[in-house]
């Protein structure tokens, strides 16, 4: 027996290929993992100390719903100092289990049955699940991948309707790895706020972006301020993946709400964490730094590799540590390429498909692996694209 939401629910695919690669290395088989959306360095040093010293100091009890004050006080001041944002820690910032709670409180807690929510499409996997848990319509809009994997915001006009409530961004882009230009930006403030629409802005690659593109807050903009809900965490920039720290920020009207939802569901986030993620927020930011650069250099590798492959089309990401080539001239789809890979070439990535009804044709490669690792990769790639 299962609610109607549940039967809508896939599983999630992601992880599928991830628990299949595991049992490949299970039975003594190398696998190069691309598929996983984490960095694979690990939390720098003084962060961890942090939490351990919080441990000793018995700071693991529950700490405040809304997360320790010490830590929303860091969020509010990051938001002032970068993005010139003011919020109050008191009453605009929630402690997330992550972005993933956060966009499941932001849908749930934000819209009734029956509203429509706009997604982009590809799209990281969480954004229509949760709009069917919430018995919410997920409406597609397109991210071009000739203009970079840009929203169009004539086509994102065109299908609202009455029943049109929140518009979901993410800049940069799981799993294109595409950037929201300042043009387009503003485009879409409007839209926004001419139908009267609540923006929930995906923040969590911010600072995992390549020159000369840079991140825009969508709070930042004209009149979306006290419309939109900001997503952030500590995951991505701080290879904080298992630490479960994110956070929401929002007017009050908005976040209170969110808030309520949360209570209920986690209660607060891990405590002893929280003194971490203030660390990592308010130490030192050089490791950090230091592995966007590794990034960048993978990057502009792969991306390259990538685009010589027989069948492969691929441009440099903007952004993220994901590539979202295009395979159409292999003549096979995303999902059996993505199949194909793993059982006979021991590389693990995640089909297209799995993102939305435009990754067709597409797989996403995580670059979150060693060089060495990633130029075996493709050459394993390589030779099975010569066979096919």
């Amino acid at each position: 027996m299962q609610s109607i939401s549940a039967r809508r629910l896939p599983k999630q695919q992601i992880r599928v290929m991830f628990d299949r690669a595991r049992e490949l290395e299970a039975q003594g088989r190398k696998i190069i993992h691309l598929e996983i959306g984490r960095p694979d360095f690990d939390t720098p040093p003084h962060i961890v100390e942090a939490a351990i010293q919080a441990l000793r100091e018995g700071k693991h009890h529950y700490s405040a719903n809304a997360g320790i004050i010490e830590l929303r006080r860091a969020v509010s001041d990051k938001y002032r100092t970068e993005s010139g944002l003011s919020y109050d820690p008191e009453t605009e910032i929630v402690v997330t289990n992550g972005v993933a709670e956060g966009v499941f409180l932001a849908v749930n807690a934000l819209l009734d049955p029956g509203d429509q929510v706009l997604i982009p499409d590809p799209r990281w996997v969480n954004y229509a699940p949760d709009a069917f848990a919430a018995l919410a319509e997920p409406v597609s809009y397109t991210l071009v991948e000739e203009e970079g994997f840009q929203p169009d915001p004539e086509e994102i006009a065109d299908r609202i309707t009455p029943r049109t409530r929140m518009l979901i961004l993410a800049s940069p882009s799981n799993p294109t790895g595409g950037v929201i230009g300042p043009d387009v930006f503003e485009r879409l403030a409007r839209l926004a706020v001419e139908h009267d629409l609540v923006v929930v802005s995906d923040e969590i690659y911010e600072k995992i972006i390549f020159p000369p593109f840079r991140h825009i807050c969508a709070a930042s903009l004209d009149g979306l301020r006290e419309r939109t809900i900001i997503l952030n965490g500590l995951s991505k920039f701080y290879s904080m993946t298992g630490w479960r720290q994110g956070f929401a920020l929002g007017p009050q009207a908005l976040i209170d709400p969110i808030l309520r939802y949360h209570q209920y569901m986690i209660t607060s986030t891990n405590t002893f964490a929280q003194w971490g993620g203030l660390a990592a927020l308010r130490g030192d930011q050089g490791p950090s730094l230091a592995m966007v650069e590794e990034f960048k250099r993978r990057r502009d590798y792969i991306a390259d590799a990538v685009d010589g492959l027989p069948g492969f089309s691929c441009k440099k990401p903007a952004g993220s540590f994901y590539l979202f080539p295009s395979i159409e001239g292999t003549g096979l789809s995303g999902v059996e390429l993505a199949q194909l890979l793993l059982e006979k070439a021991g590389v693990a990535t995640v089909a297209g498909e799995h993102f939305g009804r435009k990754g067709a044709g597409h797989i996403r490669i995580s670059y979150t692996n060693s060089l060495d690792n990633l130029k075996e990769a493709v050459e394993k790639i390589r030779a099975l694209t010569r066979t096919l």
